[in-house]
């Protein structure tokens, strides 16, 4: 199945803001990773940008996995892209 990169970024006072979504958010990633459409994510050491990788049949399907994240549904991730990426290793 093809794997799509996602690039996001937070919010402003993301520590604050983030905190009634972040135990829905935390379950979630927890599902998709059970179920194997989350290989990783996690933000930037500065707490401005996401990344994540997802495995999704096409990159439609990739941004209805963002999109339903309560991050993005909450404006905690207040912007993103997905690329289709290629693994080499």
């Amino acid at each position: 199945m093809p794997k799509y990169v996602l690039w996001g970024s937070y919010c402003n006072n993301v520590l604050e803001k983030r905190a009634p979504y972040r135990q829905a958010h935390l379950d979630r990633l927890t599902e998709l990773k059970t179920a194997g459409s989350l290989v990783t994510i996690g933000p930037t050491q500065d707490l401005t940008r996401v990344f994540g990788v997802y495995e999704a049949a096409d990159e439609t399907a990739a941004r209805q996995l963002v999109e339903a994240d309560p991050y993005w549904q909450n404006g905690i991730w207040t912007e993103y892209e997905v690329m289709e990426w290629i693994q080499a290793f």
